[in-house]
């Protein structure tokens, strides 16, 4: 097989072909210069049986927890467990790099809780984590963001036993 024949092969497992090539050319200088192939992950079981878990840079926190730091100005690093059991009346977002007023008018645009919930009720996930993911997408340092805030959500996301990440930037 050559090398040019597997590039091919592997952009076919790809969830977007030539993503790579896509964000650098969209943001020139992104410090991303990933060429290896990533493969999907396949699961284990049926999502029907599954804990899933989901993971979101919105920007959305139970009301009256710290909040996010949104104007400093390499980012924050953190994150916000959000039970996902919460109603949309139990969040606030704290972000000022997107327009909020439509997620403010129905957070399910950029914060699908209610509809992961009602997908649990109908038996399509097996199970909600007992807590989901938020932070924010402003962060400026490349390393600090895999070696800090991807590092301790990894950690966070595993030990909520998941066996099932939806993973959706705002």
């Amino acid at each position: 097989m050559t090398a040019e024949s597997k590039n091919v092969e592997n952009d076919k497992q790809q969830l977007r072909t030539g993503l790579w090539a896509t964000v650098n050319e969209r943001y020139p200088g992104s410090m991303i210069t990933k060429s290896d192939f990533v493969a999907l992950a396949k699961s284990k079981k049926p999502l029907s049986e599954s804990r899933l878990t989901f993971v979101s840079t919105a920007g959305v926190q139970p009301k009256g927890s710290l909040p996010f730091d949104t104007v400093h100005p390499i980012g924050d690093y953190t994150f916000r467990c959000v039970p996902s059991d919460s109603k949309p009346s139990d969040l606030e977002i704290h972000q000022l790099k997107y327009p909020t007023s439509g997620a403010e008018r129905d957070i399910n645009v950029i914060f699908p809780i209610e509809r992961l919930q009602e997908l649990q009720a109908v038996g399509l996930i097996g199970e909600l984590a007992p807590n989901f993911f938020s932070f924010i997408g402003y962060n400026m340092d490349a390393e600090m963001l895999e070696r800090t805030l991807a590092e301790d959500l990894a950690e966070a996301v595993e030990a909520e036993g998941s066996d099932v990440a939806l993973l959706a930037p705002a």
